[in-house]
């Protein structure tokens, strides 16, 4: 239960702070993608399922205040989330390296779905405008604030959230 409680609440704190504040910054045209950050770093550090639930959350709360269809950014969060997730066994979760990269990877891959199935199927043709423009100072930016948030949500899920699933009946999110 708590653990529930304090993925909402990231969730929660993530979607406003990206939508809210970094949108409001005057350095810059592109806000980090803090979803993303939370969708890869829970696939990344708890496996598959955990991250497909995170992914999607987050897409659904993008879908319910800024989407035209429900489910399309849940769809594209939660296969993000899905295949991070595959990683979980394979490397280590307390190394940021790996996860910026994921991250970045990730990051580019969301903004070229987002460019193929929202602008390119309308017929805008100009893929290295949004590239040079959007998508590339969105993954830095995006990398550049994993590198202060990371560190939080790993100490937040091994402290609060792997805890309480050990005992707990919600083991089915590790495997």
């Amino acid at each position: 239960m708590r653990r529930n409680l304090i993925l909402a609440l990231l969730i929660w704190i993530a979607f406003l702070l990206q939508t809210t504040v970094f949108q409001l910054l005057p350095f810059t045209t592109v806000a980090p993608n803090l979803l993303l950050i939370l969708t890869v770093a829970f696939g990344f550090m708890n496996g598959k399922k955990m991250g497909l639930v995170i992914g999607f959350f987050c897409g659904l709360l993008i879908d319910l205040f800024y989407g035209d269809l429900i489910g399309f950014y849940a769809l594209i969060y939660m296969l993000i989330g899905y295949v991070n997730g595959f990683s979980c066994s394979v490397f280590y979760d307390d190394e940021i390296k790996v996860p910026m990269v994921f991250i970045g990877i990730s990051d580019l891959v969301y903004s070229v779905l987002i460019y193929i199935l929202q602008f390119l199927l309308r017929g805008r043709l100009d893929f290295f405008y949004y590239f040079y423009h959007i998508m590339l100072p969105e993954v830095v930016y995006t990398v550049f604030i994993t590198l202060l948030v990371y560190r939080l949500l790993y100490r937040l899920n091994y402290r609060f959230i792997a805890t309480d699933t050990r005992g707990s009946s919600a083991n089915w999110l590790r495997r």
